[in-house]
């Protein structure tokens, strides 16, 4: 999940002092990137423009933390080859993301003839910081995005119920449209299971083991050059025992049993709970652009959705979907995985006894 931290001080340093060196010869140009135009990020004056408040709001902004699925996050270790193309990938999920909360989730609020309506908005500046280890060293892809609380042009500030009830969509837009860059521009295959696991061919579960990304204590924060970094990682994979491959999905690019499944017990479902599902249903990923292709292809009427009002569909309206999605089927692909393991998460004991007896 996108995480998101309100921000109530201009004071940027901390992220634009951080030179993010574990990432320098796999990521291009400087940690800051504007998510508008090209180029670095400039000063820490320049930066601190992107967060906007007003004299009566104490809120000049958030911090959007979007962080890469664990398994991306290990490629930066385990595959030189691969890093490259996954921060490329990871930023290129960044800005799908974000620019759906822009076109989607930035409103204002403004009551007119004793009435109230939605305006649709724009951030002023949007900014981010790519990254690639978290405060104990373990490889961590995210980006720090920063964008105002006001947006551009206006008197007052965004709603921010709208903004946090899109992050969900924009965080499967993310994870898919990463899958789909790393599929592209790398010779990984990065895919999402029914039951919602992110994982990558090949990659054994055993790197989780040593990366878990969980840690007892959150420590100070670090700098760490390229070289640092590689040889702590080099340490780490000392420790590594192989554990198994995860069962990678059916070869089908569109999931839609996951689909449907998505709004199982959902009492109110709307254009943002569809973007989600399409996304998270996309197995081997798709882009922003296919999904809102897909979206208003179904649903044509939801085209102008955004805010947090948008208009509910029936359960029935949210499930349709064109014969072609409904039927796809492709080349099946079958997983690997430890038996063992897999037999004692399970608890199939009597596949188990079966084969015990027939080893007799």
């Amino acid at each position: 999940m996108i995480h998101v931290f309100v921000r109530r001080s201009a004071d940027v340093d901390y992220l634009t002092l951080d030179r993010a060196d574990e990432l320098a010869d796999v990521r291009r140009g400087a940690p800051g990137w504007w998510l508008r135009g090209t180029g670095d990020a400039g000063s820490s004056a320049d930066v601190a423009g992107a967060l906007q408040g007003t004299s009566r709001a104490t809120v000049v902004g958030y911090d959007l933390v979007v962080a890469a699925p664990r398994p991306l996050s290990i490629l930066l270790a385990v595959d030189a080859e691969a890093a490259p193309g996954v921060v490329s990938a990871h930023r290129a999920g960044v800005l799908a993301a974000i620019d759906y909360l822009e076109d989607r989730a930035l409103v204002v609020r403004q009551r007119l003839d004793g009435g109230e309506y939605l305006r649709e908005a724009t951030w002023s500046k949007v900014v981010g910081f790519t990254h690639g280890i978290n405060r104990a060293g373990e490889p961590h892809l995210h980006d720090h995005v920063l964008v105002g609380a006001r947006p551009d042009h206006e008197s007052t500030v965004a709603d921010s119920r709208s903004l946090f009830a899109h992050l969900p969509a924009a965080d499967a837009l993310y994870r898919s449209t990463v899958r789909f860059e790393v599929n592209r521009q790398t010779a990984r295959t990065a895919w999402r299971s029914f039951a919602g696991i992110e994982g990558v061919t090949g990659l054994d579960e055993g790197y989780r083991a040593i990366w878990s990304g969980h840690n007892d204590e959150r420590g100070d924060k670090g700098s760490w050059t390229r070289s640092e970094v590689v040889e702590r990682w080099r340490r780490d994979l000392g420790r590594f025992e192989p554990i198994g491959l995860p069962a990678e999905p059916p070869r089908r690019s569109f999931d839609a049993h996951r689909y449907a499944a998505a709004f199982e017990g959902a009492a109110r479902i709307t254009r943002r709970d569809l973007v989600r599902a399409f996304a998270d249903a996309s197995t081997f990923g798709v882009d922003r652009a296919q999904v809102n292709a897909a979206i208003d292809s179904l649903h044509p009427h939801l085209r102008a959705a955004h805010g947090i009002d948008e208009r509910p569909l029936r359960l029935i309206e949210a499930r349709r979907l064109t014969p072609e999605l409904s039927s796809e089927r492709t080349r099946e692909r079958s997983g690997t995985i430890d038996e063992e393991r897999y037999l004692d998460r399970v608890g199939v004991s009597r596949l188990r006894e079966s084969r015990n007896r027939s080893e007799r």
